[in-house]
């Protein structure tokens, strides 16, 4: 007696390859940087320019915009795109599974978490503290201790974020308690709430501040009370790019990759 066909059964998706397709949605679109061009993102070696995706924390989007430019200039066959959100945000886009080449955080606790994702991480630059305020200072915030006036609107970023992990780190050392109107997810929201006139002070990183002349002033942090944040870049081990993306690790080391982090206030790594 003949038996029906039994259906066959669903083809499974692989649970990586599952995440990397949602974490696709999270990356699009990618901020775009440098000369113009439509690289295909080919296979190297192939003669088509390869489409290189940087992962950056978001106090590096003025520098790395400059610096894809240049490394575009000197690498006409690599296109570079941007993307860039708290550290916290990126590392969570790589866990999912993120097409990237390059990972670029403010921190080195975050990139220690992804050691199963990424190479071996080399820190490029180094940056500090301070407190913006208004144009003008116009609440005379002049130390960590004034911002714990209650009367004073304070925004910091949320402490799983890094430029919020130094900051609380920088007022517990000095036994304040600050009680923020908001904790933002990542340093630029913080700065934006400042210079848009919604808080009264922040603590930012200095290379942020001075993203804003004429729109926010920088209170310095003495060094003894300030937190020195390290910034460690890595090739992603998913890139398919691999060569390229640790080209471009070493290439942020580079005289010229150096030089524009001094021009944008980092310090030497």
């Amino acid at each position: 007696m003949p038996t029906s066909a039994r259906p066959s059964a669903p083809a499974r998706v692989p649970r990586r390859a599952a995440a990397g397709l949602a974490a696709v949605a999270v990356l699009l679109p990618l901020a775009a940087c440098g000369g113009g061009g439509d690289g295909d993102g080919g296979a190297e070696g192939k003669g088509d320019r390869t489409e290189l995706t940087v992962l950056g924390a978001a106090s590096l989007t003025d520098v790395f915009k400059k610096a894809g430019a240049a490394y575009e200039k000197e690498h006409p066959d690599t296109k570079v795109k941007f993307s860039f959100a708290g550290s916290q945000e990126l590392a969570a886009q790589v866990r999912q599974g993120a097409p990237a080449d390059v990972l670029v955080t403010a921190d080195t606790t975050t990139m220690d978490g992804l050691k199963a994702d990424t190479g071996k991480p080399t820190v490029i630059a180094k940056n500090r503290l301070v407190i913006a305020t208004g144009e003008g200072n116009p609440k005379k915030v002049h130390t960590l201790g004034d911002l714990t006036d209650d009367k004073l609107k304070v925004v910091l970023a949320a402490p799983e974020v890094p430029v919020g992990r130094y900051a609380k780190q920088v007022l517990d050392a000095q036994k304040l308690k600050v009680k923020p109107a908001s904790q933002e997810t990542n340093v630029r929201s913080v700065l934006s709430k400042v210079e848009l006139g919604e808080a009264d002070a922040g603590i930012v990183y200095r290379t942020d501040a001075a993203t804003a002349p004429g729109k926010v002033d920088a209170v310095d942090i003495p060094d003894e009370q300030n937190a020195l944040a390290s910034y460690p870049a890595a090739a992603l081990k998913e890139s398919k790019h691999s060569k390229a993306a640790a080209d471009f690790v070493s290439w942020l080391h580079s005289a010229q990759a150096q030089k524009l982090l001094r021009a944008a206030g980092f310090q030497k790594p």
